[in-house]
């Protein structure tokens, strides 16, 4: 991890997506519980993926913004390696 504070703008935004998703998938595990219809149960949880990548754009931009903006300025080459990493493991 970097050793300088990072700048984020869409903290609250980001976690308020993040209760919304858990919430969601909280409802998912309860319709497992109830044997509710897979097909149900698929499309639920592809509502909840979608909502985990439309974070992980958040969080990227917000990221690239202020964080890698920084580290270019600065000559920081190891977090645009571990930006990179990041960004592999994400898209993964």
């Amino acid at each position: 991890m970097s050793e300088h504070a990072h700048k984020h703008t869409e903290t609250k935004n980001v976690i308020n997506r993040i209760s919304r998703a858990s919430g969601h998938l909280e409802a998912i595990k309860k319709m497992v519980e109830e044997e509710r219809d897979c097909s149900e149960i698929l499309i639920q949880l592809a509502a909840v993926r979608s909502a985990i990548n439309s974070i992980g754009k958040i969080v990227l931009a917000d990221h690239m913004e202020h964080c890698i903006a920084e580290a270019v300025e600065h000559g920081d080459h190891d977090a645009l390696d571990r930006f990179n990493d990041a960004i592999a493991k994400f898209l993964k």
